[in-house]
């Protein structure tokens, strides 16, 4: 069979196949074993070498055929890229013994501890070059391979054996299931499971919706992950994986940096932050560099490891019973202070979920002024006993909401009492588990402003020009009492009447509004707020179910049908449906004429690998169907500019903002003609 650098179809695999029942068993067998060679091969160009050559609906199609065929046929094998939607649960994790030792690392946050290593190894092995690595703050996994194949995952537990978490890591699209290239007949390879901190955020904010507690922290996110005994619940959440040592293999490499260039051939993913130094002074550079460089990182690190980098002078140094010898980790500063409690605000969700966030004496943690800290719930409040007026110490990691890890300083009795109603409507408070709720729904104006703010934000609707102080201020007015639909009741006269708006702005506020009376179904989806729906799921609702009243229809099994849905989700978005006050705000918004379109899956690749982003009115379509069009073309439609954004169309009046990031990114911005012109030259 043809390598993936040489087949076609692995490259730019098709988009279409016949029904599987056409196909012979021995033609299920070759197009699943070239399916493999595809998914694997973009799963390289995508995690190890982030550089994505198809569309993500391309690949999904992809996917989803291995999925049919493997199971039509009665192909699966261990190695497959579709172990990676999990299996059954685990009553318990069984205990390995580690190919090789998985120790400690000495470390310190003083610079002078450094050199004190580097003088130790000096003075016992002469002059070494040195390679400097980011520590990273997850989960530190063993991963063996044996011809090429991955056979075995385990926690690093006490250093000499660990759990057995093989099922949850063939769930993590970073780690291959099979290595490519000229790879060792073994290898046993040490990674850091990690949390991406864009995706946990994404994730907190599913959790929440869904009524649950967020994490933490990525680090939290990602240990209470690994060990779920559930991998169908793992293959749900964002983790991936950097590679950063080998612990034992059948070939060898005279030194750490060969490793680090080879392992990237093997499709093993490696962070780009590694440098090889001669001196200790400039591997304290790079500390200092990478600490300035810490919050633009995508994952959590909290210091830098400095390794001896030739391999025979690493055994001549040998290891304690605790650490390696040859390597000093350099820790970054604590980001955590003490102050204290001045007030406790209860701040109302969408949902009604009621977080108490702790007012503070504003301190500086990390190079950030901090004055509000989460609570979390009540039960937390209680466990850590905290009250106002108490001394607490407050954490803060990357860009997690700071939070109170502990009481430093009892200076009152108790604990802060929870009230009993909404602090916004006084309607009565609902515990469930840790957590309590406000029971006045939209009646509640916290409620109503969130629903709002969601349904007009990027992940909704994107209405530009219709932010929280608006939102705020309509509510306040009275211009939106009871729902969503209310916003499509709103005249001109009733803006212009409202502090801060002239003729230009409530113009385009209500061309703004009139632009969504016909939104696609996946925005409109997303828009509603419904647990665990967000953008992408959405999307694949949409193209299951192809019209709202499908989807509001469809009962738990059916919804468990598309992609990413879950039992827990399927029965969230059917208890959304269920909901009396959510069919009449539903009924409301089409009695002012809002109707989403039939969702048209899909037709062609013409456009795939492109991202655009739309702002103003254009002409010849709405927003909606502009994004519906290029979708439907295999590009990626997104409602914010970033540097992987290809082109901002922007029409009549279009978002200051947006057209500022694009200058910003050097994203081209194009009109509408220019659009037109981009579509024919692709031949759409």
């Amino acid at each position: 069979m043809a390598t993936p650098d040489d087949d076609p179809y692995v490259r730019d695999p098709p988009t279409e196949f016949a029904p599987a029942t056409d196909l012979s068993a021995e033609e299920a067998r070759e197009q699943a074993a070239r399916l493999r060679a595809a998914v694997r091969f973009h799963d390289r160009r995508y995690y190890v070498e982030s550089d994505p050559v198809i569309a993500d609906r391309t690949y999904d199609a992809l996917f989803a055929r291995l999925e049919d065929l493997e199971e039509e046929f009665d192909l699966q094998t261990d190695d497959s890229p579709t172990r990676r939607v999990g299996g059954d649960p685990v009553d318990e994790f069984d205990t390995v013994e580690h190919v090789a030792p998985m120790l400690s690392i000495d470390q310190s946050g003083e610079e002078e501890d450094v050199r004190g290593f580097d003088e130790r190894v000096r003075d016992e092995v002469g002059p070494v070059t040195y390679v400097c690595e980011p520590k990273f703050d997850g989960v530190s996994v063993e991963v063996v391979y044996e011809d090429g194949r991955l056979v075995r995952a385990t926690t690093r537990g006490d250093g000499r054996e660990g759990d057995d978490v093989t099922r949850n890591v063939r769930t993590i699209g970073a780690i291959p299931q099979r290595l490519r290239g000229a790879y060792p007949e073994f290898l046993a390879v040490r990674g850091e499971v990690y949390m991406p901190r864009d995706g946990f955020q994404a994730h907190n904010s599913e959790r929440v919706e869904r009524g649950e507690e967020p994490f933490a922290n990525p680090r939290n996110a990602t240990a209470g992950t690994i060990r779920q005994q559930d991998p169908s619940v793992v293959a749900e959440r964002p983790l991936s994986c950097f590679f950063f040592e080998v612990l034992d293999s059948s070939d060898g490499w005279p030194t750490r940096w060969a490793e680090h260039e080879s392992l990237p051939e093997f499709g093993l993913p490696v962070t780009d932050r590694v440098e090889r130094v001669e001196h200790v002074e400039d591997a304290i550079a790079y500390r200092d560099r990478l600490l300035a460089a810490r919050d633009d990182l995508n994952y959590e690190i909290d210091g830098t490891v400095t390794k001896v980098d030739a391999r025979e002078t690493r055994e001549e140094l040998g290891a304690t019973a605790r650490h390696y010898r040859w390597a000093f980790a350099y820790k970054f500063p604590p980001r955590n202070e003490r102050t204290s409690v001045r007030n406790v605000a209860i701040q109302v969700g969408r949902t009604g979920r009621l977080t108490p966030v702790a007012l503070l004496d504003p301190v500086d943690v990390g190079g950030v002024t901090v004055s509000r800290a989460s609570l979390h719930n009540p039960e937390e409040i209680a466990e850590k006993d905290v009250n106002v007026d108490d001394e607490v110490r407050v954490e803060r990691a990357g860009d997690v909401i700071p939070y109170v890890e502990e009481v430093t300083e009892k200076r009152t009795g108790g604990h802060y009492e929870f009230p009993d109603t909404c602090p916004v409507c006084d309607s009565a408070v609902e515990r469930d588990g840790p957590m309590a709720f406000c029971t006045g729904g939209m009646a509640c104006p916290a409620q109503l402003r969130r629903a709002v703010q969601y349904y007009v934000s990027d992940d909704g609707l994107d209405v530009d020009g219709l932010g929280e102080k608006s939102v705020r201020q309509f509510v306040e007015e009275g211009l939106v009492e009871d729902s969503v639909a209310d916003l499509y009741g709103i005249e001109r006269a009733d803006l212009l009447d409202l502090e801060g708006w002239g003729e230009k702005s409530a113009e385009k506020l209500l061309a703004e509004l009139q632009a969504t009376e016909e939104p696609p179904l996946p925005g409109l989806l997303s828009a509603l707020g419904v647990p665990g729906v967000g953008p992408a799921t959405a999307r694949e609702l949409a193209g299951e179910f192809e019209t709202l009243d499908a989807v509001m229809d469809a009962d738990e099994d059916e919804l468990q049908a598309a992609p990413d849905v879950g039992p827990t989700v399927a029965a969230q978005i059917r208890e959304f449906f269920d909901s009396e006050a959510n069919r009449a705000a539903l009924d409301a918004l089409r009695e002012r004429g809002v109707d989403p379109r039939p969702y048209e899956a899909e037709t062609g690749e013409e456009l795939a690998g492109l991202t655009f982003v739309f702002t103003g009115a254009l002409d010849g379509y709405t927003r909606g169907e502009a994004q519906e069009l290029v979708e439907r073309r295999g590009a990626n439609a997104t409602s914010s500019v970033s540097g992987n954004t290809d082109y901002l169309v922007a029409g009549e009046d279009p978002g200051a903002s947006k057209v500022s990031d694009a200058e910003a990114e050097g994203v081209p911005v194009v009109d509408e003609g220019e659009f037109e012109d981009l579509l024919a030259a692709r031949g759409v």
